[in-house]
């Protein structure tokens, strides 16, 4: 293969030989993997848990150990999750420092253009919250004795 069809540049050094990257949206996330690894290096997946397996299905039969996702959102939670339970290195990466090159504007070529970047290492990983608070906790007053439960309206805050 040639430099134009694989992307190299001989003057860098590839850090993550098996690296891949989503352009995440909010109804579709487009995957990229090296030219190399499938007929079609560039997909795209749904939002939904089964899309988001199925994704995580291909990525591993492409050889991929490490991913690069754009922080888009709340959109890149649940795949960042499903991948990082399915063994993967996930980086999130601030979308502003990917987005700001000239050209790039379709989804397939923003995908091909973060693998290519997280290939060599170019990308700096945003921290993520590890511990959250459980969904339904009450912040005053009692809930309704159910942890798993809402607390009732009756049961929280008030203006006496």
């Amino acid at each position: 293969m040639t430099k134009s069809q694989t992307g190299d540049h001989p003057d860098l050094t590839m850090v993550n030989p098996n690296a891949a990257a989503i352009d995440i949206g909010s109804t579709m996330h487009m995957a990229a993997v090296k030219p190399y690894a499938d007929v079609m290096p560039v997909r795209a997946f749904g939002t939904f848990t089964q899309d988001l397996h199925d994704l995580a299905a291909w990525l591993r039969s492409c050889g991929v150990t490490s991913v690069a996702m754009e922080s888009t959102g709340v959109y890149w939670i649940p795949a960042f999750e499903i991948l990082e339970a399915n063994g993967f290195e996930v980086i999130l990466v601030n979308a502003r420092y990917a987005k700001n090159v000239p050209g790039r504007k379709t989804d397939a070529s923003d995908a091909g253009w973060l693998r290519q970047l997280h290939s060599y290492g170019l990308f700096v990983a945003v921290s993520v919250l590890r511990q959250r608070s459980p969904p339904y906790a009450p912040t005053c007053g009692k809930g309704n004795g159910s942890p798993s439960m809402p607390p009732l309206i009756s049961n929280t805050c008030r203006r006496r």
